[in-house]
């Protein structure tokens, strides 16, 4: 009986050790459903199981408009993914909360890894201290997106043109896109992915903000009613009111579907332009009273404190964003590592964009400064909003309104 026992023992020790490691699931939040990027990120995902053969990744989309408040409402009801992407607006509430996972002790470990080639003033919103809750995958400056055919149409120089002469200024800017729209039939400018008066509020805002040498918290010091900001502002109202230059709210123009002759967006919407069936380009964003004023959209990978995964999770990170995959992914998410960014192949990385464009983009990650962030910001947005929505109308007085932003947001600052 005692040798049984002890063969059953033996059988069993061996047959554990036999049997495969158990299978795992990583679930991982995106705001794209783009075919190109699902591609490239399935991809990272059978490239991971070189080293982690039982390890399938689930990517998960969430709409960009509601991908915050949904992440947030998945981590209070004790369902969070694993890992995800971050906007950079969420990124310091989500850090301050005790959400995210520290990833430094995995990327430190990960061999070749070399976190130093990150761009210190990219990791800006992603580490405190010697931690850090993020890597950021995207550091991508707005650009304007032209349709060529229409300015060829309307008898006007592209805005590649015109900043090449250093004549592409919000002047003009203005003056072309009410020329576009009298000449095509159809708006002269569109707001990002046509939701600039909703959730893309601040991409609508900040960059002629900006170019009029104004900023909106800074310093956590509301910024909307200075001087700056109502000229800058007052220009759009201009524009969507008096010119109808910009497509107006509760209407759609689609630049992607050739409905609008200029848009503003970034790199990564150049995967929908095979399909749009007009020549196009992009332009750096138009300068102003303060000179070239890029403004930059950045997102992370970040890995939840409360994620069933979190050490494969964090691997699976290091694997993403380490340098030959962020060399794939700067063909839509422009990098913030230097090897990367300053390699000749970043410029030739997306063959939809020509290399001189490109240039573009590198310039603009150069010189231009990270959206603002506030560990208050879907308060804050959600604050401004009513006060944002009272501009929009063809009798409203722009610095009233914008003093009342300032009023709602102040105690959140």
């Amino acid at each position: 009986m005692k040798a049984l026992k002890q063969l059953l023992a033996a059988t069993c020790v061996a047959a554990a050790i036999a049997l495969p490691a158990a299978a795992a699931e990583l679930r991982f939040t995106i705001w794209t459903g783009n075919e190109a990027h699902l591609q490239m990120l399935n991809g990272f995902a059978n490239s991971f199981k070189a080293t982690h053969p039982d390890v399938t990744v689930k990517f998960e989309t969430i709409p960009p408009d509601s991908y915050t408040q949904k992440l947030t409402i998945q981590l209070a009801g004790g369902n969070a993914p694993d890992a995800g992407w971050l906007m950079e607006d969420a990124a310091p509430t989500f850090a301050n909360a005790g959400v995210l996972e520290d990833l430094a002790p995995t990327l430190n470990a990960a061999k070749d890894y070399d976190f130093a080639d990150f761009s210190k003033p990219a990791l800006g919103l992603w580490t405190a201290g010697a931690k850090v809750f993020g890597v950021p995958f995207s550091t991508s400056p707005f650009v304007i997106f032209f349709n060529k055919d229409m300015f060829d149409k309307a008898g006007l120089e592209d805005p590649l043109a015109l900043a090449a002469k250093g004549q592409w200024n919000m002047a003009k800017f203005q003056d072309v896109a009410r020329r576009l729209t009298a000449a095509n039939g159809k708006f002269g400018f569109e707001f990002k992915d046509g939701q600039g008066y909703d959730s893309r509020i601040m991409h609508a805002l900040m960059p002629p903000i900006r170019a009029y040498g104004g900023d909106v918290w800074a310093n956590r010091q509301c910024g909307f009613d200075t001087p700056q900001a109502v000229a800058a502002v007052k220009q759009l109202h201009d524009m969507v009111y008096k010119d109808k230059s910009i497509v107006p709210p509760g209407e759609k123009g689609d630049y992607f579907s050739g409905n609008a002759a200029m848009t503003i967006n970034q790199i990564s919407r150049a995967s929908l332009m095979p399909k749009a069936g007009f020549n196009w380009g992009i332009a750096p964003l138009p300068a102003g009273p303060a000179g070239e004023s890029p403004v930059i959209g950045q997102a992370g990978i970040v890995v939840f404190a409360a994620g069933k995964q979190k050490k494969l999770a964090a691997e699976f990170v290091a694997h993403m964003t380490n340098k030959t995959n962020v060399a794939i992914a700067a063909q839509f998410f422009p990098p913030a590592r230097n090897s990367v960014l300053s390699g000749a192949g970043f410029l030739d990385s997306n063959k939809l964009i020509p290399a001189a464009q490109m240039k573009v983009v590198a310039d603009a990650i150069a010189k231009g400064k990270v959206l603002p962030s506030h560990d208050k910001s879907p308060q804050i947005v959600a604050a401004m909003k009513p006060r944002v929505d009272a501009l929009w109308r063809a009798d409203a007085n722009v610095e009233n309104a914008l003093k009342a932003v300032c009023t709602a947001i102040r105690p959140l600052l």
